[in-house]
């Protein structure tokens, strides 16, 4: 795997910060999404324009997705939901236009896991208190604390393990036959990578999405719950 150099580095309070390639794409895919959302909730009426009804299709989308899975009592979770969906959706996706997608990186799947992790943890304290919360860990018998502690900690470590491994090897794979297909001709290079970018990057990368939300989803239920 290629260690991208970071564009620029400096230090701050003694501790010194690289500004990668991942955290540029990211501070693009954010405010592109920011400037998304601003723009297609301009202007909403009871009639709704073709944007409306795209934002309206995927909200539906997300909100049955919950309540199938979950049940509607967690629909408080959807905003979260929802921006991790397209958050994700939008780096697996960048792929398309040529640019390495971040979630390549292990350091971007790990804080997307953690960011995931507090937010089961905080859900559960939140609807519940912080001494039920405890107590969970030591149900439904106190022997079973330390299996139920490595389990929460294996939460966000399988989240970012199954991301990045996915999304890490069908960006390789793309690449290795990019370079293949170069050594050939560099005519074969266009057009005939055209079905493994549709199933690597926009097939496999749907999947991904879907299994980070659902996981997280469930989670959220589970501990809560427990």
């Amino acid at each position: 795997m290629e260690t991208l150099e970071p564009i620029v580095s400096f230090t701050l309070g003694g501790f010194k910060i690289d500004i990668t390639p991942e955290m540029v794409v990211q501070w693009g895919i954010i405010i592109f999404i920011a400037l998304l959302c601003w723009w297609t909730t301009r202007n909403l009426s009871i009639k709704p324009s073709k944007k409306q009804t795209v934002v309206e299709t995927i909200y539906k989308s997300l909100k049955g997705l919950i309540i199938n899975n979950v049940g509607e009592k967690y629909l408080d979770i959807l905003p979260f939901i929802g921006t991790t969906a397209v958050f994700i959706f939008m780096m697996n996706m960048v792929g398309l236009i040529g640019i390495s997608p971040p979630t390549k990186s292990f350091s971007v799947t790990v804080s997307l896991g953690l960011i995931s992790f507090f937010v089961v943890q905080f859900y559960a304290i939140k609807n519940h208190g912080i001494g039920s919360y405890l107590k969970g860990y030591a149900q439904p018998v106190a022997i079973m604390l330390p299996i139920n502690l490595l389990e929460r900690v294996m939460f966000p470590v399988s989240l970012a393990l199954r991301l990045f491994g996915n999304i890490l090897a069908a960006t390789i794979l793309v690449e290795l036959v990019y370079e293949a297909l170069g050594s050939v001709a560099w005519i074969a290079q266009i057009g005939l990578p055209i079905p493994l970018h549709g199933y690597f990057d926009v097939f496999d990368g749907v999947i991904q999405v879907v299994i980070f939300v659902m996981l997280t989803m469930i989670n959220i239920k589970i501990v809560s719950e427990h």
